[in-house]
């Protein structure tokens, strides 16, 4: 009798062990389960929020001109004002030649936020030459055509179209929106319709759109 009441005893504290052992597990599991659930959604949610769409990227099919890397680079030239900053681009070292030649490289290197459309090599190539090398060696003619490329205000693509006032203190109009944009023919030495090829450059002190066409102040137009 004595053996059985033994052996029942025995059985019960085994069965509460076991059960009490498998109630901890249970809830370690529940635990782990809900920390993994919760784990996992603290480490995707960062992934939803963390591609953000940029609009401060360059864009336009003349961007492949710019150099990759170096300061003429599109990360290059944040560092640098704008003058310098085209300088390092060899896309715009003919603007840059005739930027020194007009004695302005200080000036736009010196002004806080300007925005710049600034002519490519090919749209001072479009210029027949004598009617170039007369510009170039009239510094009154050349201050007011290059002047009339800067707008004051650093202009974002969003508000790159309509009539801007100019630092020559005449008007540019740009037509268009997105990452397309143009100024009409009549607003041109070559009279052809000039287009934004690379647009939303940044530099340390102004935003640049590339052109491909030489811009003509009201009085030369």
């Amino acid at each position: 009798m004595k053996r059985t009441l033994l052996t029942r005893g025995v059985l019960l504290t085994a069965v509460s062990t076991l059960a009490v052992t498998l109630s901890a597990c249970g809830s370690d599991d529940a635990s782990g389960s809900t920390a993994s659930g919760s784990s996992s959604a603290s480490s995707s949610a960062p992934e939803s929020s963390a591609m953000p769409v940029s609009s401060d990227e360059p864009f336009g099919a003349g961007c492949s001109a710019v150099p990759a890397d170096g300061e003429g680079s599109f990360t290059g030239m944040t560092d640098d004002p704008v003058a310098t900053a085209a300088s390092n681009n060899p896309a715009l070292s003919t603007l840059v030649q005739a930027v020194t030649a007009a004695n302005l490289a200080d000036t736009l290197n010196t002004t806080d936020d300007i925005t710049v459309l600034a002519p490519a090599n090919p749209a001072f190539e479009a210029i027949p030459a004598d009617a170039l090398s007369a510009v170039l060696a009239d510094n009154a003619q050349l201050t007011a055509v290059l002047t009339h490329h800067v707008i004051p205000g650093r202009l974002t693509p969003e508000e790159l179209a309509g009539t801007h006032t100019t630092v020559n203190n005449d008007q540019v109009t740009i037509e268009g929106s997105g990452e397309s944009f143009t100024v009409a023919m009549d607003g041109t030495l070559t009279k052809m319709e000039a287009s934004v090829i690379c647009g939303n450059v940044q530099t340390a002190n102004a935003t640049v759109y590339i052109i491909d066409q030489v811009l003509a102040p009201a009085a030369a137009s």
